[in-house]
C-alpha cells in the first residue's frame, strides 16, 4: 500500500485543469504539411519506379581575357526531356545578370537600420565590406550577360523573352517526352571585383605583383531544372536561394594566358599540352603519394608573376554527370595533388593557392580535403567522382562538383614581415574545406532544390562537417553543432521556421545552418541514437544520390529506415520557432505504508519528532513549571503511552491486513522502494525526451532516459513517478545539456545557483582559449561558410 499525503487531492485538481485546457498535439501527423505521396516519390520517402528527371549535357569553348577581365564564350546545349511531358519551351538561367544596374538582388537590397549600414554586406555573400562603397560600386558596374546569339541545331535564331536572371526559349517544335533538343548561345560579361562587389565568384587583384585571380562560376547559361514538384523552377535569384540543376556531361576548353595554371570541376584532357614535363611527372607521382606532391611550385609561381608570358593556352577538362562546372585561373597559383583510394573511391585531391597562402595551405588544404572524403564516404557512399579540389582565392567559401573555393590565409607579420597564421586562421581553414569539399555530397549529387530549401544542403552538410571535425583531433574548436550552441539563438525573436524559403530566411547562418546541425545532433545523440540515425541517414544518401529529393523525402526516409515515427520531432524543429525549455517544478516523495504497527507508528513518529519545535514549546522549556510535575499524582495511563504505542489491537489488525495484500504489494514492501512523483513543464513549446540524472543518498548517479512521447497526451505539463532503491536527493534534467534547453536555471531539483553573465566572465576571462574570438565571429555571422 502507498501512503498518499493530503497533497495528492491538489495533485488531482491539478491534473484536471490542464485536462479542460485546449489540446494541442504535439503529435499528429504531418499529413496535412506533407505532399501526398506518388508513383514518382514513394510513402516510405524512396523514389518511386515511376521517378524521372532531365539531363543537359554542356560543349563550352570560352576565353578569359584577363586586362578586360572579361569572359566570352560559346555553348551548346543538348536538352534530354526524360518528363512523361510535352515541353513547348524551355527556361535557362543567368544568374550573372544579378550584377545588372536594375536587377531585383540591387533594387530589393536593405539593411535593417541606419546603424547597419556602416556594416552592411551584400547580398549575395554576406561579406562584410564597406556599404557606401558597395552600393557606388554596385550602380555603376556594367555587370550581366551580353546574349549575342541564340540558335538552334541547324544555326537558325530562336526567339527569346529575358525575365531578369532568366530566360525562355521557344521552341520551333513542341519537345515530347523521350525526345532531345540541342541549341547553341554566344555570351560575354564582365568579372566582377569579389572583394568590393561580393559574390559567389569573381577576380582578386593583388597590389603588390599586379596579378590577379580569377575565381569563375555561375559564369554561362545554365538549364534551369524542371521537375514533377514544381515544373519548371525559374524563382528569380536574387542572391541567397542558389542553384538548381540538372545533371549532364560536360566538355569544356578554357582559353587563358599561357602563364596561368587552371583548375576545374573533371579531368584534365590534355596535359601534354599545358604542363611542363616536369609538372607531368609530379603529377602522376602525386597519385600513389602518401603525402602531398608540389606540381607546380612555389618558385615557379613567383617567376611566372614577375616574367609574364605572352600569348595563350587551352585547357580541356572532361566531366560526366556533374550538375555544374567552375574553374579557378591565374599566374600565381602553386598546385599539390595527393591520390586517395578506398573502396570505390579513387580520388586526385589537389589544392590550388597563392603564395600568399603559404605556409598554412600546403600544409593543411590537401589534407582536409582527403579527410573529408573518408569521412563523409562513412556517413553517406563512396565519393564517386575522380577529382576534388581546394582553391584558395576572394570567395570565402563556396562549393562546387570536384571544386570548392576557400578563403582563410594567412597574415604577414609586422615587424618580420613574414607570413604566420593564429589557430582561428589553422581551424577555419581546416573547417571550410571540410564544409565545402562536402558538399560534393549534399547538394552536388543528393541534387536538392537549393533554390527553394538552403538547409537541404547547408544544414545536412554543416551536420556531417560537425562529424568530420571531431574526427580531425580531440577537442576540435567548434562554432556549429553542439545543441547547447544554438540555445540564445533558439529563443531570440529573430527566429523563422527552418522550412522556410531561402530567400526569406532571416539570420541565415543561424536558421539555415546552425540550427538544423543542432536538429540532427538531438536526433542522433537522443532521440534516435546512432546506430538507428546513421543507418537511416546513409539510407537517404544512397537513395537520393544522382537524384532530386525534396524535404518529404528526407522526412520520410528516416523514419522508414530507423523504424520511428518522427512527425514530432519534424514538426517542431523544422516548422516552427518552439524552443526546448522544460521546468522541473517539483518533487514529493512517496513512501509505502506497510501497515505493520511497529514500523508506520515509528514512522509517525519520527516524522513528529522530524517537525520544528514551536517557539512557544521553545520559551516554555525549563521555565513553564508544570501541575503534573508537580502533583504526580495526576499521571495514568496515557501519560504513559501516547498515539504511537503500539497496542495489541493494532497487532491483531495488521495480522488481517497482510492476508488481504497481492503478491506484488507484498514485494514492493520487501524491496522497500522509493517513489517521487515529478512536476515538469514544458516552457518553450517544442516537446523532447526527457533525460534524467538521478542522485542517490549513497552518493551514486545514474540517467533515466524518457522518449518524447510522455508529452503526448499534456504537452504543456506532466508528473511522471521516479521509483528509485534507495533515496533521492537530488534530480537534474538534461544534464549534458543535449537537448538545446534555452534555461537550464531551472533544470534541477534542488534549484542551483547559476552564474550570473558577470560571474561568467570573471571566470573565463583569463582562460587560454584561443578559438574564442573566432567561434564568436562565426556566430554572429550570416555570410556562408557553406
Amino acid at each position: 500500500m502507498i501512503r498518499f499525503p493530503i497533497g495528492l487531492a491538489a495533485l488531482c485538481l491539478s491534473m484536471a485543469a490542464i485536462a479542460a485546457e485546449p489540446f494541442d498535439d504535439k503529435f499528429r501527423q504531418l499529413d496535412e504539411l506533407l505532399p501526398t505521396p506518388t508513383t514518382i516519390r514513394t510513402a516510405s520517402g524512396a523514389p518511386g519506379h515511376a521517378y524521372w528527371q532531365q539531363r543537359a549535357d554542356y560543349t563550352i569553348r570560352a576565353t578569359l581575357d584577363e586586362s578586360r577581365r572579361a569572359i566570352s564564350g560559346t555553348e551548346t546545349i543538348t536538352y534530354h526531356n526524360n518528363s512523361p511531358d510535352t515541353l513547348s519551351y524551355l527556361w535557362i538561367q543567368l544568374d550573372q545578370n544579378i550584377y545588372k544596374r536594375d536587377s531585383d538582388a540591387r533594387m530589393t537590397a536593405t539593411v535593417p537600420s541606419r546603424d547597419a549600414w556602416a556594416k552592411a554586406r551584400g547580398p549575395e555573400d554576406g561579406y562584410k565590406f564597406d556599404a557606401l562603397r558597395s552600393v557606388l560600386e554596385k550602380s555603376t558596374f556594367d555587370g550581366g550577360f551580353r546574349i549575342a546569339a541564340v540558335k538552334d541545331a541547324g544555326g537558325r535564331p530562336l526567339h527569346v523573352a529575358i525575365n531578369r536572371t532568366m530566360m525562355r526559349i521557344d521552341l520551333p517544335q513542341p519537345l515530347k517526352p523521350g525526345a532531345k533538343v540541342a541549341f547553341s548561345i554566344d555570351w560575354s560579361y564582365n568579372i566582377n571585383e569579389q572583394k568590393v562587389l561580393g559574390g559567389r565568384s569573381g577576380y582578386e587583384k593583388f597590389d603588390e605583383d599586379k596579378n590577379d585571380l580569377f575565381e569563375i562560376a555561375q559564369w554561362f547559361p545554365r538549364m534551369a531544372a524542371y521537375y514533377d514538384v514544381t515544373g519548371w523552377q525559374h524563382k528569380q535569384f536574387l542572391g541567397t536561394g542558389e542553384f538548381t540543376l540538372e545533371f549532364g556531361d560536360y566538355d569544356v576548353q578554357l582559353t587563358v594566358p599561357a602563364d596561368h595554371i587552371v583548375a576545374a570541376t573533371g579531368e584534365l584532357q590534355n596535359p601534354g599540352d599545358v604542363l611542363t614535363a616536369a609538372q607531368r611527372q609530379r603529377l602522376e607521382q602525386a597519385r600513389t603519394a602518401g603525402k602531398p606532391v608540389i606540381i607546380a611550385t612555389q618558385a615557379e609561381a613567383e617567376a611566372r608573376e614577375k616574367t609574364r608570358a605572352g600569348g595563350t593556352k587551352t585547357w580541356r577538362f572532361r566531366a560526366k554527370n556533374v550538375r555544374d562546372f567552375a574553374w579557378a585561373s591565374s599566374r600565381k597559383f602553386i598546385w599539390d595533388a595527393q591520390g586517395f583510394k578506398k573502396d570505390a573511391t579513387n580520388v586526385l585531391a589537389q589544392s590550388f593557392y597563392p603564395k600568399e597562402g603559404n605556409p598554412l595551405w600546403e600544409k593543411y588544404s590537401t589534407a582536409a580535403v582527403i579527410h573529408t572524403i573518408a569521412e563523409y564516404n562513412k556517413y553517406s557512399f563512396d565519393y564517386p567522382y575522380p577529382v576534388a579540389i581546394s582553391v584558395n582565392g576572394p570567395v570565402g567559401g563556396m562549393e562546387y562538383p570536384m571544386i570548392c573555393f576557400n578563403g582563410p590565409r594567412p597574415t604577414k607579420d609586422k615587424k618580420t614581415g613574414e607570413l604566420t597564421y593564429s589557430s582561428r586562421t589553422k581551424y577555419g581553414l581546416i573547417s571550410v574545406v571540410i564544409h565545402e569539399v562536402g558538399h560534393n555530397y549534399f547538394p552536388m549529387i543528393v541534387n536538392s532544390d537549393e533554390r527553394q530549401w538552403t538547409w537541404m544542403d547547408e544544414g545536412l552538410n554543416s551536420f556531417l562537417q560537425y562529424l568530420a571535425e571531431q574526427a580531425w583531433e580531440e577537442h576540435y574548436p567548434q562554432s556549429r553543432g553542439e545543441p547547447r550552441a544554438i540555445v540564445d539563438y533558439m529563443r531570440s525573436t529573430n527566429q523563422v521556421p527552418i522550412m522556410t524559403n531561402s530567400e526569406s530566411i532571416a539570420a541565415l547562418g543561424y536558421n539555415a545552418y546552425a540550427k538544423p546541425t543542432a536538429a540532427l545532433i538531438v536526433l542522433r545523440e537522443t532521440v534516435l541514437g546512432r546506430e538507428l540515425f546513421d543507418f537511416a541517414f546513409r539510407e537517404y544518401a544512397q537513395r537520393w544520390k544522382f537524384k532530386r529529393p525534396t524535404p518529404s523525402d528526407f522526412f520520410r526516409t528516416m523514419e522508414d529506415a530507423s523504424g520511428t515515427d518522427l512527425d514530432w520531432f519534424w514538426r517542431g524543429w523544422f516548422y516552427t520557432t518552439d524552443h526546448v525549455d522544460v521546468s522541473v517544478d517539483g518533487i514529493s516523495e512517496y513512501t509505502v505504508g506497510t501497515k505493520d504497527p511497529e514500523i508506520e507508528k515509528a514512522w509517525k513518529k519520527a516524522q513528529r519528532d522530524a517537525e520544528p519545535i514551536s517557539i512557544t514549546d521553545q520559551r516554555n522549556k525549563g521555565t513553564l513549571p508544570r501541575r503534573v510535575d508537580s502533583h504526580p499524582e495526576l499521571k495514568d495511563f496515557y501519560n504513559e503511552h501516547d498515539a504511537f504505542t503500539v497496542t495489541n489491537r493494532d497487532r491483531n489488525k495488521y495480522n488481517e491486513a497482510l492476508g488481504d495484500l497481492e503478491d506484488w504489494e507484498k514485494n514492493l514492501l520487501k524491496e522497500g522502494k522509493h517513489l517521487y512523483l515529478v512536476d515538469f513543464s514544458n516552457l518553450g513549446g517544442l516537446v523532447t525526451p526527457l533525460i534524467l540524472e538521478i542522485t542517490l543518498a549513497s552518493g551514486k548517479k545514474y540517467i533515466e532516459r524518457i522518449p518524447a512521447e510522455v508529452w503526448r497526451y499534456t504537452p504543456r505539463k506532466i508528473t511522471k513517478l521516479i521509483i528509485t532503491d534507495e533515496p533521492m536527493v537530488a534530480l537534474t534534467q538534461d544534464p549534458n545539456w543535449e537537448t538545446a534547453d534555452t534555461d537550464t536555471g531551472n533544470n534541477s531539483w534542488p534549484r542551483k545557483a547559476m552564474p550570473s553573465r558577470l560571474e561568467l566572465y570573471k571566470t573565463e576571462h583569463d582562460k587560454d582559449n584561443l578559438m574564442r574570438d573566432f567561434n564568436e565571429k562565426l556566430k554572429t555571422k550570416d555570410d556562408k561558410a557553406e
